[in-house]
Formats: structure tokens, C-alpha cells, sequence
């Protein structure tokens, strides 16, 4: 979570609801005002102003979350960067979700934020994060109000297929962001562009070294096998369509957007299309009302 992602997960566990909105697209802009705070409950209200998922990023969204009075954990189930004093004030290690929830009930009474691990990895100034099945643990505590979870990376590329054995998803995640860089469509299906260009070939059908097209991208978030493959049931889901920084880019991001709201089995709740390297973070949302 805190380092670079420019395609992977960033998850969610959090005591919101959802509303359950019919299938139209839908277009809102960053400058919208929120007029309707029935439909927007406080956690979308800060994820579509937080989302920049660089370093400091995440931890604004986590900032904003905790602001709000609400005890937030934020972990991996892979590994991230050890977070800075600014980033977070208070980094836990502990072997067991257990010894974890012991610790951290003394360190809510004066911190409402927490990033953790399982343990260090000094070569690499990296945290190991927790088996999706401590993190489900820490879950049932219930110390925590909300807990950010990195479930996967894709080694700096804007886009990537997951393994077999990914992504790592605690079953206790409510909220699930597939993020895709805008940056690859336009570009060859080769390893400069894309993590394991082999399975996106699978995936989506196309040749490798072949042009990744919108379609392309459309068809790697919904299959089964592709970017939210392994998703809990009843989790939400949105798309995060990053590196929108140029017109054409945006223009890139709508037609996914617009293909994937319009698919009525996608699974989706929504899209967002921004860019983390410059303001505003978020410049377009379609939601499925």
C-alpha cells in the first residue's frame, strides 16, 4: 500500500453500507457537489477525494478515515514499504493476529491509525504483511472500524494479470479497487507494459505484443480469471483507472468506463478515473444507479 502501485488492490474492511443502485451510467466530475449524501455515505466521500495511491496516498485516505474519530489498520497481505513517522506515527510487528489485537487495544487509546506486519525485512525497509486469515481475525476484534489491505502489486506496470496463487484477499474484505494504468492502452502486450503479459494473453484473447485496446482492459477486469479474480462474495467493487493525465488517456478511461458500467454482469459498483501524480486525484466517477 505504501509504495507505487500502478496496477493491483487496494481492500477494504469497514462497518459502511453500500447502496444498491440499478444499472445506468452515470457521470460525476471531481468539482461535483455531493447533493445527494443518501448515496454517498463517507466512505465513498473519501475515497473519491483520497485516492492517489502513491506512498503518501493511501495514507491521506487513511488519514481522512481516522480524522473522522474512526480506528483504521493499515497492512498487507504481500509487503509494502515501512511507513515513515509522517505517514503513520505508530507501525506494529507481531507474529500472530492475537498478540496484535493485545497491543494495538492500548495504542487506540492514543492513536487512531496503526500500520502493522508480521515482521521486517531490513534489506529490503519492507513489512511483511499477515495472512488473509489474521487479518479476518483482527477483523472479528473489533478494534478496528475500517482496515486498508495491499492485496497486490504489479511491479511499477501500469497492467497486470495475477498468478494463480493471487491476489490475497481476507474474506472479510467489504471493499475491493482493481487498478489499472491508462497508461498501457494504446501500447504493445509486451513485459515493458504489462506484468505477465502471458496471462493477459489468456485472458483476453489477444497475441502477445498485440495492441492493448479498452476492450482489452474491459475484458481482463471482469473475467473470472483476471484482475478481481478470487473477490469475496458481497464485497463491492470499483475500478481505479489511473495515469489519466492527457486527454487521450481520459478519453481512454470513459470508454472503459462506459463499457464497464453498461455490463450488466460485471460486478461492478463503479469506476473511477483520475491520476495519483497530479491533482485533482479523481477527475471522473460512474456509478451503476
Amino acid at each position: 500500500m505504501f509504495n507505487v502501485l500502478a496496477a493491483g488492490f487496494l481492500l477494504l474492511a469497514g462497518s459502511e453500507r453500500t447502496v444498491t443502485r440499478s444499472l445506468v451510467p452515470v457521470t460525476r466530475t471531481a468539482e461535483d457537489t455531493v447533493t445527494e449524501p443518501q448515496r454517498r455515505n463517507k466512505a465513498m466521500t473519501s475515497l473519491r477525494h483520497s485516492l492517489n495511491l502513491k506512498n503518501g496516498g493511501v495514507i491521506r485516505l487513511v488519514r481522512e478515515l481516522s480524522g473522522q474519530g474512526d480506528s483504521v489498520l493499515s497492512t498487507t497481505t504481500t509487503k509494502i514499504y515501512v511507513p515513515n513517522r509522517e505517514q503513520s506515527s505508530k507501525v506494529l510487528i507481531s507474529k500472530s493476529a492475537s498478540t496484535f489485537v493485545t497491543a494495538a487495544r492500548s495504542i487506540l487509546k492514543r492513536h487512531p491509525h496503526i500500520s502493522a506486519g508480521s515482521r521486517r525485512i531490513p534489506f529490503q525497509n519492507k513489512l511483511k504483511g499477515f495472512a488473509p486469515e489474521a487479518i479476518d481475525a483482527i477483523w472479528q476484534s473489533g478494534i478496528f472500524r475500517w482496515i486498508v489491505v495491499e492485496a497486490d502489486g504489479a511491479a511499477g506496470r501500469p497492467v497486470k494479470a495475477p498468478a494463480f496463487h493471487e491476489p490475497v484477499i481476507p474474506q472479510c474484505t467489504k471493499w475491493v479497487i482493481g487498478i489499472v494504468g491508462l497508461k498501457a492502452v494504446g501500447k504493445p502486450l509486451t513485459e515493458r507494459w504489462v506484468f505477465r503479459p502471458q496471462r493477459v494473453s489468456q485472458i483476453t484473447g489477444l497475441a502477445e505484443g498485440s495492441i492493448l485496446t479498452e476492450s482489452a482492459i474491459v475484458d481482463l477486469l471482469i473475467a473470472e480469471n483476471g484482475i478481481l479474480k478470487g473477490v469475496p462474495a458481497g464485497a463491492t467493487r470499483w475500478a481505479f483507472l489511473n495515469q489519466a493525465d492527457s486527454q487521450d488517456r481520459l478519453e481512454s478511461g470513459r470508454k472503459i468506463s462506459q463499457m464497464l458500467v453498461r455490463q450488466e454482469k460485471s460486478g461492478f459498483t463503479g469506476v473511477i478515473v483520475g491520476q495519483t501524480l497530479h491533482e485533482p486525484t479523481v477527475k471522473e466517477y460512474y456509478y451503476k444507479y
